[in-house]
Formats: structure tokens, sequence, C-alpha cells
């Protein structure tokens, strides 16, 4: 059994070192609150490098707290007192707020916030931290608003988002397969479009559609109480709208939100294509039907032990670099990766990046299968992510989520290349569809979601909606982002219900970054690919950058205009080729 090792981190959770780190952790925030009623006594030099000193302390203690209880729990569920100590080390880090908040009314005053940061090498080193915040100063509000509106969020959109939670992960489905009826959970429900059955993949979608109608109201009274309190708050705090609110807080200028949304507008034709052939190949007359989305064309028949996958990924890695495989091999020598599936471990894969020890973990369900192997790479990538960043300060490790699946998707996609070129023609077929199916959500049903939550955050500003206006509305985004792609009368007129990012007042607009980080990674990868060797430096700068710049900065960092529209023209094409290839291979 592969399972990872996290005594780095603390040897366990009632060892000396943590029980000392967790009284250490309690200590400094009382310092901290304290601190921060000392403001108008120090200059404006001493409070902002006293910030930065104090932040990445406690930032470091709290990151490595946590990461120890929740990675323990993630391999054992049943583990109470690791999620006890979670429970304490979240709670405690919402005591930071005051002095949070303190400190940004602060640097709202310095008016020569440039000169200040020139005139030390720690606020220098720090200059981006310093700035964003000055920025979002506008948009906080007093300690005590911020407080109240902190637990007021409990009682509201908290408390509607685990009511959603509740009421679809115990929605019990009724479904007629072929060999009988089957009483299944929701996930379950979904999985079934996935089989290989066309049978199977249309019970499966029609119960779907019925038992949403169960919950349909109480879904529509928590889409709409969540989306009142972000526009509330959204005016309170200043904000242009919503969108502009989350392309701040993804560093994101709304010029390269536009011109991506226009490339991937361009291209939607040629993701009807493939769809229309999806449906050619699994009998339908014209367009194909919600339901068939996901099935299957060719079973990929490629297995793996977790050795063979392991080198397999090592040997492909080194092709772009040795610094790539190396750290790979020494990730998987050194155990940080838990690797079989078994009872009370999370299902899934992710990887966490443990910055207060420079290293990184990696959680997988590993089966032996191609697509475990692909998510292997995938998790690695964001391993090596994160030790391309183990030199900077915690501070200036964090990056926005549009920038975050960069190295994933890079090294998933060195990988799959790979694997294309060995497979023979029926593995080649899956690979190929499996990826294209993929870039297809990521790319056309992201942007389907994108125009819903628009005209959802729209419509909200006049009105409640109820399911029916709901349905409408995302059925038109379906309509708009698959046109005839997609059979118009079998569409999923719920899909604002079942998508969790929906029902979370701090993650609005929860799909643009999903295809930026596409696009940007397989840019990147097609400079690779022209440049060769001499892209490697500059892609590994770029990867340490994330944390300290804002998208636009960190791309011309490869000779990368993000704003520019054909940059994911170039990205799009690299999709547009594979569709060619497959619609080639299987005609």
């Amino acid at each position: 059994m592969n399972t990872w090792d996290l005594t780095d981190l603390y040897p366990s959770l009632d060892d000396a070192s943590f029980l000392n780190d967790f009284e250490v952790v309690k200590t400094e925030i009382t310092a901290f609150e304290q601190w921060a009623s000392t403001l108008d006594t120090l200059t404006d030099v001493e409070v902002c490098e006293s910030y930065i000193h104090q932040s990445i302390k406690l930032s470091t203690l709290i990151s490595r707290l946590g990461a120890f209880a929740s990675l323990t729990s993630a391999t054992d569920a049943s583990n109470s007192s690791a999620l006890n100590a979670l429970n304490q080390i979240q709670l405690l880090s919402t005591k930071t707020v005051t002095g949070q908040v303190a400190f940004i009314h602060r640097l709202k005053t310095i008016n020569n916030l440039d000169e200040l940061i020139n005139s030390s090498l720690l606020l220098k080193e720090h200059a981006f931290v310093l700035e964003t915040m000055k920025q979002q100063a506008n948009h906080v509000l007093s300690a005590q608003e911020e407080l109240i509106i902190s637990k007021m969020s409990i009682n509201g959109s908290t408390a509607w988002s685990n009511l959603q939670n509740k009421i679809t992960s115990t929605l019990s489905v009724e479904v007629n397969l072929p060999e009988g009826v089957k009483t299944l959970p929701l996930p379950a429900v979904r999985n079934l479009a996935y089989s290989s059955d066309a049978a199977v993949r249309k019970a499966g979608y029609d119960a779907e559609m019925k038992a949403y109608a169960r919950i349909e109201d109480s879904s529509a009274a928590a889409l709409n109480g969540i989306k009142g309190e972000v526009l509330t708050l959204n005016e309170l705090k200043g904000y242009e709208g919503v969108l502009s609110e989350t392309l701040i807080k993804s560093r994101m200028s709304e010029k390269t939100l536009e011109a991506m949304l226009k490339a991937i507008e361009k291209t939607l034709p040629e993701f009807r294509r493939y769809l229309k052939h999806k449906a050619k190949l699994l009998g339908h007359e014209s367009s194909l039907p919600f339901y068939d989305m996901f099935a299957p064309i060719n079973t990929n028949t490629l297995t793996y032990t977790y050795d063979q996958a392991s080198d397999f990924v090592v040997k492909q890695f080194r092709t772009f670099s040795d610094e790539l495989a190396d750290f790979t091999t020494h990730a998987i020598q050194h155990r940080w990766i838990d690797v079989e599936p078994r009872n009370g471990k999370r299902g899934g894969a992710f990887c966490s990046n443990l910055h207060p020890i420079k290293q990184s973990r990696v959680l997988l369900n590993f089966d032996g299968s191609f697509s475990n192997l692909t998510t292997l790479a995938h998790e690695l990538g964001h391993a090596y992510h994160g030790h391309c960043l183990k030199d900077e300060t915690i501070l200036n490790s964090r990056y926005p989520m549009p920038i975050a699946e960069t190295a994933s998707i890079f090294c998933e996609t060195i990988v799959v290349n790979a694997a294309l070129k060995e497979a023979d023609k029926e593995n080649a077929i899956a690979i190929l569809e499996a990826s294209i199916s993929d870039a297809t959500q990521v790319i056309v049903d992201i942007y389907s979601r994108y125009l819903f939550e628009t005209s959802l955050f729209k419509a909200r500003e006049k009105q409640v909606l109820d399911s029916k206006q709901l349905q409408e509305l995302m059925l038109n985004a379906q309509m708009e982002a698959y046109g005839d792609g997609l059979d118009q009368h079998q569409l999923h007129p719920y899909m604002w219900l079942n998508k969790p990012h929906y029902y979370s007042a701090g993650l609005n607009f929860y799909n643009f970054p999903y295809a930026f980080g596409l696009l940007f990674s397989k840019g990147l990868y097609a400079q690779y690919l022209k440049e060769g060797e001499s892209f490697v430096p500059k892609y590994n700068e770029l990867l340490k950058a994330t944390g300290k710049h804002n998208i636009k900065d960190v791309a011309a960092m490869a000779q990368v205009d993000s704003e520019d529209v054909s940059f994911y023209e170039a990205s799009l094409q690299l999709v547009v080729d594979d569709i060619q290839k497959f619609i080639e291979l299987t005609s």
C-alpha cells in the first residue's frame, strides 16, 4: 500500500510539536489583535514591515497546522480528532480579521506607498501584496461592519448553501435501468452518463430530470437568497458589479476576459462539429442529446500498475526538463503521494502544496486506468508549481484561480501527447475523444455557465426568480453556447441546480477561470513546441512569479499578451486539430 508520509509536517495530532504550534498561534493572534490597536503610534514603514512579519509568521503556522489536520482527515474520515483540530484552526484563523481590516484602513491613508516601498527591502519584496491590498481598501468596510457581515452570513448565504448541499446529497433517485428499477444517490445517477450502454445513459438522464423537480423550489429559494446577499454586499463595498469584483480577485483585466471570450465564440462552430460527429457515431440523426455527451466512443484498454504509471510520467516529463523529472522522482521516492483507494479515504484527487516545509502531498485513488495516469501527471504539475514557489515567502506564494491550473494542465498535456504517439488506433480514438470531451466541458459548457450567471445576476437585481425562470435562463445559455451541436429538445434545464459553485457567495463566476486556465496552459504548450528547450527557464520563472504579479504581467514573462485574442485562438487551435484528427480516425 502506497500511503503518504506526513511526518515532515508533524508526527501526530497529539505530538508536542503540533500542540505547541497550536498554542503559539493563539499567542500570535492575541499579539496581532493588540498590534492593531497601536497603529497610530507607528510610522508608515513600521506599520507595513510589522504587518508583513506578523502575516508571514501567522500564515505559516496556520497553514502548517491546517494542512496536517486536513490531510490526516482526507485519508481517514473517521478520525474525529483531525476534524476537531481542523475546526479549531479554522475558528482561530477568523480572529485575524480585526488586524487585517485595521491594517487595510491604515494602508488606505498612505499616499506615498511607492516611495515607502522603495525605502525597504522587505517592502520591495512584498510590493505586489501591499499594492493589491491598497487597491482593495476602497472595498473594505469598517472592522465592526466586516465582523457583522461575517456573522450574519452564517445565517444567510452559508445557511442557504448548507441547505442546498443537504437536499442534493440526500436525494435518492429511482432509475428504471434495463435490469430493473434501482434507487441510487444523485452522484451515482449522474455517473450513469459515462456508461457504454445507451439505455442506461438515457435512463439516468430521465431519472435525474424527474428527481430535480422534487427539489427545484427549495433550490431556487437557496439560489435567490445567496445571489441576493452577493448583490447587496457588492453594492455596499462599492464594486461596479459582481463580475468586476471577481476580475479584481482573479487579478485579471476586463480586456483579458473579453479577448478570451471572443476567441471562444469564434471557435464554437468547431466544437459543434465535434458534437454532431459524435452524435452520428452514436446513431443519432443530427445533434447530440445532452444525455449522450459523455458517452464513450471506444473503451481505452490501456492499464498500468502504479509503478508503470510513475515510470511513464517521469519518462515523459524528462522530455521537457530534467528538473521536472527529478522533482517527480523525489516526490515518489519520498512518499509524497497517497495512491490507492481504501475505506475512510476521500474520493477524487488533489494536490496540497505545503509551503511551510517546501513540499507537497498528492492524493490519488489510483485504479490502473489511463485516466488515473493523466490524473497523476496533472496533480504532480500542481506540486511542481509549488516547487517553483518554495523559495518565495508564503505571502508571495498565493496565486489566483485562473492561473492555478497552468502547470497541471501543461504536465497533463505532455503525458497525453506522448500516450497518443504510442497508442494503437482504437486506444488513440479513446484518448483523443476523452481529451476533446474534457475541453468541450471547460470551453463550451463553462461558456454557457458564464452566460447563465451573467443573466442571473441581471435578473436577480430586479426580482426573485422561480424555478421555471431559472430553467429558461439556463436553456437560453446552453442554446447560445452549444448551438446545433446539441439537440435543442434534449438539453439540461436544471444545470443551475446541480453545480455547487452557484451556491457559494464567495465563488461568483467560478467558471471563466477554468477556461482561462486551460487556454493559458495550452498556449504555453504551443509556445514550448515552437521554442523547445529555450522555453523551459522562462516557464519556471513564470510559475515562480505567479504569486506576486497580475495575470497580464505573468503572461508577459513568456512573451504572451493576455489581452490579445490571437493568443487564445492559437490555444484553441490545438483542440481544433485534435477534433479534426478524431473525425478523420472515426470517419
